[in-house]
């Protein structure tokens, strides 16, 4: 059942309520048809709700539709009978019109034929004035646009002679005005399109053509860096020349200002003499060629312009720098040779000097080609190459002159970079380096020099014959002693000739340390102190190396050592006036001094006892060779009754020696240090004579002594104690001398009167009489005698006398031995 069904059931009233259900129906169809025939498209909603209404509502619906229609259709008619009669009239009147129109036409076609045959020789004038019209607009367009092409051919041609004449930064600047500014204006032209298209390989053209001058001018300015770095040099000499000859002049004046009065004359004329030089600096820097002179710097100008209106600066930049860099490691590496002469290294230096230049100049006249950070890089590269090759090949260098000069060059070097913004402070750093090896060199030359020197001299003090002579000799040392003033002519000085040619040459040597100090910019302290380290060098190693080699030298005599002594003495003492002299020179007052002293005093105070100590070996050698001609006859019964030949030979030997030291001067303080050593000499050689004569008794070769043999060797010994006596060398106190041989003295005294009860008894005790005889010594040659007794007197054992004798002996060798033996387990 539905909704309408519904409603009627429940209402109870059907029929009222379909009256009024019907009449809403009618009504919507009514609004339906009014929409439909009012043209409002779309009409799909419209139609939808008609037929989703209510069912059977489209038979309804076209029910209603046909109605309308055949309302219209009644209308249609109705309107058309009221139009009708007139209708007819117009086509009536259509119908008279229409013979009329052909009479017209045939007119209008006689009148259109007559016209055509009137119009033909106007057609033909007219369109010749036409053809004449369009060929006029045609050359007047051609002549426009010729108009307008030609300033573009007239560029294009400027472009190829200026490209013919290698004026590329124009033709660039032309090919610019050509795109920008002509182009544009004709680009419609086939014309136009091949020289746009030709323009790219112009500039190609221009960019090889630009770059291989380029790469002339680096070729060139790598051949020409040698006279660059020259010339850069040379003005820096010269105007280092000019600094220091104003310096000058400003000191003179100086000192006009504070001593008007005082050497008025030499005043001027050191004026004069500044004023040469200056006129001689004028004229030596108007010959000098500036970097600008020596080289054309234009490829790169222009290079750099045609590479900056191409956009690619960056790609001209990297080349260039790449390209510089690598002449840089090409200047950067020596030859292998350079370090045996100068020219090597001035070669080595302009070349560097001649690159840098160039480079700075590029820095400063260019915008961008190349930096400061770039030169710095370069530079620091380049100072740590050179600085290593420097210390690398100069280590080659033996001979000091050419060091000297390495060091001249390298200080130009580095005034003439240091000029140009180049920090310069390793290659003073470096210099340093080179001072030391340069000292070494001159170490090494004066060592030759010493040697030579001592090899000439004849060790003997110098004669003096006249006052002439004095005054030479005291010019070249100082020397000072009054008493030998006083003296009359002919005298002698205490040293020999070495002695003032090697103060001389210590002299010589401080100056050519000094010439290396100079113009390393450091203050007259740093260098004095320098001068003072390096003598004390020559001093401590080298002159005391060869003093030491002369004193041990084989054919050095003990008089040439005793001379030795003397001399060193005297260089010593000379020190102090080495320090003034290095003092005056480097121009410090005295009141600043507060460096380094000369070592004088050690090193001569060694080579004198080295030369003590040469001395006392010697003396001891000589006594050994005389000791090896000692032939005693350790069995004979009885003494010759006076002493040995050798022993004797060597005494006087002794006494003629110590005579040495006697002679030595008196009126001054080395008689005092002579004394000293001849003292020490005599005492060494008596304790060294003891010694020997001892192992002489004790020798394990020597098997058998006899008594006789015993008073023999007793009676060299008493000559040995009355030389100590005789006080050989004064100065010795009491009996210190003859000590020398108590050991001795003691141990014969012994044998000589047999008083071994004595011995035995006193043994250990300080007051012993016997005090310096060891048991051991007296028992070794107690075993000597005994087994004499035994072969020798082969009667002994007959006579009571010699039986007791033996037997004494076996009693105190057995006592002797008990008493080694205790002492050997005490301890």
């Amino acid at each position: 059942m539905d909704a309408a069904s519904s409603i009627t059931v429940r209402s109870g009233r059907p029929g009222a309520y379909g009256a009024m259900l019907e009449e809403d129906t009618d009504q919507t169809y009514e609004n339906v048809l009014a929409e439909i025939q009012s043209f409002e498209l779309p009409i799909e909603a419209t139609l939808r709700s008609v037929y989703d209404d209510q069912p059977n509502s489209h038979k309804k619906f076209m029910e209603k539709l046909d109605a309308c229609i055949r309302n219209h259709d009644k209308e249609i008619e109705k309107m058309c009978n009221f139009h009708h009669q007139g209708f007819v009239d117009a086509i009536t009147e259509l119908l008279k019109v229409r013979t009329d129109a052909e009479k017209l036409k045939v007119q209008v076609t006689d009148t259109n034929r007559r016209f055509q045959d009137a119009g033909k020789e106007m057609i033909v004038q007219t369109e010749d004035i036409i053809r004449c019209r369009i060929q006029q607009r045609n050359i007047t367009t051609v002549v426009e646009k010729l108009q307008l092409c030609l300033p573009v051919l007239e560029m294009y041609s400027k472009l190829k002679e200026q490209m013919s004449a290698k004026r590329y930064y124009s033709a660039l600047k032309t090919m610019e005005q050509l795109e920008n500014v002509y182009f544009p204006r004709v680009s419609q032209y086939r014309f136009c399109q091949l020289m746009i298209e030709n323009l790219p390989k112009l500039r190609e053209d221009i960019k090889e053509i630009s770059m291989s001058d380029l790469k002339d001018f680096l070729e060139s300015i790598r051949k020409h860096s040698d006279k660059i770095g020259e010339t850069a040099m040379k003005q820096a000499q010269q105007q280092k020349a000019f600094s220091i000859a104003l310096q000058k002049q400003n000191n003179v004046k100086f000192g006009k200002n504070m001593y008007i009065n005082h050497d008025r004359i030499t005043e001027e004329k050191r004026e004069i003499i500044l004023r040469h030089i200056l006129e001689e600096e004028d004229e030596n820097e108007e010959e000098v060629l500036t970097v600008q002179d020596l080289v054309d710097f234009s490829p790169v100008y222009r290079c750099l312009h045609i590479y900056s209106v191409l956009g690619d600066e960056e790609t001209f930049e990297n080349y260039y720098r790449k390209q510089r860099k690598k002449q840089a490691r090409l200047v950067l590496q020596p030859q292998s040779s350079m370090h045996e002469t100068v020219d090597g290294y001035r070669r080595y230096f302009t070349q560097i000097v001649g690159f840098f230049v160039v480079e700075d100049h590029i820095l400063h006249v260019t915008q961008g080609l190349v930096t400061r950070a770039y030169t710095d890089e370069l530079w620091n590269m380049a100072l740590s190459k050179i600085i290593a090759v420097l210390r690398a090949h100069s280590s080659y260098c033996t001979d000091p002159d050419l060091v000297l000069e390495l060091k001249n060059l390298i200080v130009i070097f580095a005034d003439t970079l240091q000029g140009y913004g180049f920090p310069v402070n390793r290659l003073f750093d470096l210099l340093f380096e080179i001072r030391d090896q340069y000292n070494e060199t001159l170490l090494k030359k004066w060592a030759g020099v010493f040697r030579d020197i001592f090899e000439e001299d004849n060790y003997s003090p110098i004669p003096i014959v006249s006052e002439e002579e004095y005054k030479i000799v005291t010019s070249k040392f100082p020397f000072q002693d009054p008493d030998l003033e006083k003296q009359s002519f002919p005298k002698k000085f205490p040293m020999s000739q070495s002695v003032p040619h090697i103060y001389i040459q210590v002299k010589e040597f401080i100056y050519a340390s000094l010439k290396f100090s100079e113009s390393l910019h450091r203050s007259s302290t740093e260098i004095d102190d320098m001068l003072r380290k390096s003598t004390n060098l020559l001093l401590t190693r080298t002159l005391n190396s060869c003093l030491l080699n002369l004193i041990r030298k084989p054919h050095i005599g003990l008089t040439e050592l005793v001379q030795i002594i003397i001399n060193t003495t005297h260089l010593e003492q000379a020190c102090k006036y080495l320090e003034d002299f290095i003092t005056n020179i480097t121009n410090i007052s005295q009141e600043t001094v507060h460096t380094t002293r000369l070592y004088g005093l050690s090193t001569f105070k060694d080579a004198r006892h080295a030369a003590e100590g040469e001395i006392y070996t010697k003396l001891n050698q000589k006594i050994d060779e005389f000791v090896q001609l000692a032939d005693y006859d350790w069995t004979m019964s009885e003494p010759d009754g006076r002493a040995s030949g050798y022993l004797m030979d060597l005494i006087n030997f002794l006494r003629s020696i110590f005579q040495v030291f006697t002679h030595l001067p008196t009126n001054n303080d080395y008689a005092a240090m002579s004394g000293k050593v001849a003292q020490t000499a005599c005492m060494s050689a008596c304790q060294h004579l003891s010694t020997t004569l001892m192992q002489m008794l004790l020798d394990s070769e020597l098997k058998q002594i006899s008594m006789g043999a015993v008073q023999q060797f007793n009676l060299d010994v008493i000559q040995c104690e009355l030389f100590a006596s005789s006080e050989p060398v004064p100065g010795f106190q009491g009996d210190t001398l003859q000590l020398a041989f108590i050991d001795l003295r003691q141990l014969l005294d012994l044998f000589m009167v047999w008083d071994w009860s004595t011995y035995l008894a006193d043994y250990g005790q300080p007051a012993s009489k016997y005090l310096r005889v060891n048991p051991n010594t007296a028992l070794t040659l107690l075993e000597k005698m005994k087994d004499t007794s035994k072969k020798n007197n082969i009667f002994a054992q007959f006579r009571k006398n010699d039986r007791d004798k033996q037997k004494l002996i076996e009693t105190v060798v057995k006592q002797l031995r008990n008493l080694v033996n205790g002492m050997s387990q005490h301890t």
